[in-house]
């Protein structure tokens, strides 16, 4: 007769409707069980740990535990946490979390077996890696932490994910500041470059297109008021955009007068032509040469050759909060979800920060002259 094994089950997030759960997995009689422990609004992690532990306990009296496979933490990362997720990485993605986690982990807790590794000693590395890194290059490497031990959880690698209750240092390096253009800083920016140039400024600033998806965009994406942005280049290759979905973005009137200038002069109108085609009508700009070539030394002559296309789309969701835009529609503008929206590129500029305190005192002073 075949002895029963020791099981510890999987706990994994998963989305009923719109709402995300805790569901477990686990074995009983030879069959797969499951089942749905409540709503991670609700429940913790811990929580939901505790509550499959409690379903497993009369399953597994009298078992013998399985025979666990032993890794180290760079064993873990190269055999099963970058296999799987580069199965839904973007390319970009890729080349950039990649080289992180091979800089800043792998050196420190590369050798070390995955279960030995505990909460204080990786909180101690992101306390060491605080006065030379920024805090969203930490928040990334929490991230990462929180990411590689939960998935060696849901493997049963490890009894519990050691990374869950990581903290942000208080005192990292302090990043580059980048503020957004103001709205007379917007005229000047615009007036100074080409046609060709002011367009692309413009679809960044007005209409909150991404670098990379202004170059993948052909005549045929436009109607007469709107934008169908369903692809991005990067690095030469074609994608989906960031968040990986289609929208469709609205023009403002003078982007729409504006681009009926630029296709009475371009080669091509074909739907399959490029919006902004290079030297060969089969291929786009490179954004690489381009702005070297025709965007930094026209933007020097004013000052303003700091104000990259990451300035350019955080302009965009602020002055769209400024002039009330609903955030919503601005954010589905930029393809961005709400949080990261209003809390990574929507600032509010000293004006609106002084209306705001006048406002408050406003209403505290008329309530006093009401009282008295």
């Amino acid at each position: 007769m075949r002895r029963k094994r020791f099981q510890r089950g999987s706990l994994r997030q998963r989305k009923h409707g719109r709402v995300r759960v805790w569901v477990a997995q686990w074995w009983e009689n030879g069959s797969r069980r499951s089942k749905v422990l409540g709503k991670c609004a609700q429940v913790t992690q811990s929580e939901a740990e505790i509550t499959l532990a409690g379903i497993l306990r009369p399953i597994n009296e009298g078992t013998v535990p399985m025979a666990t496979v032993v890794l180290t933490f760079g064993q873990f990362i190269e055999q099963v946490y970058l296999p799987h997720c580069r199965r839904s990485w973007k390319r970009s993605t890729d080349q950039t979390s990649v080289p992180v986690i091979a800089r800043y982990l792998t050196p420190a807790l590369g050798n070390r077996i995955l279960t030995s590794i505990t909460r204080t000693e990786m909180q101690d590395l992101l306390e060491a890696k605080a006065p030379v890194l920024c805090r969203s290059v930490v928040g990334h490497l929490r991230w990462y932490l929180n990411a590689i031990f939960k998935l060696a959880l849901s493997d049963s690698m490890v009894g519990h994910n050691p990374a869950a209750e990581l903290r942000i240092p208080k005192h990292c390096k302090p990043g580059r500041y980048m503020r957004s253009l103001t709205e007379d800083e917007v005229i000047k920016y615009l007036y100074a470059l080409d046609l060709q140039e002011r367009l692309m400024a413009r679809l960044a600033i007005f209409e909150g297109l991404r670098p990379g998806e202004l170059l993948a965009l052909h005549w045929g994406s436009f109607d007469n008021e709107a934008i169908r942005v369903s692809e991005r280049l990067y690095q030469g290759k074609f994608d989906t955009p960031k968040n990986g979905k289609a929208r469709e973005v609205s023009m403002s009137d003078g982007t729409i007068e504006l681009m009926g200038t630029w296709r009475s002069i371009v080669r091509s109108t074909s739907p399959e032509a490029f919006l902004f085609p290079s030297e060969n009508p089969a291929s786009p700009l490179d954004m690489g040469n381009l702005w070297p070539r025709a965007f930094r030394p026209r933007l020097e002559k004013i000052g303003l050759e700091w104000a990259t296309f990451q300035v350019l789309r955080k302009t965009n969701a602020t002055l769209s909060k400024k002039a009330g835009v609903d955030p919503k529609v601005s954010a589905d503008q930029r393809g961005h979800g709400l949080g990261v929206s209003m809390e990574v590129y929507t600032m509010s500029d000293r004006q609106q920060k002084r209306e705001a305190a006048n406002q408050l005192e406003s209403m505290v002073t008329q309530k006093r002259k009401l009282s008295a």
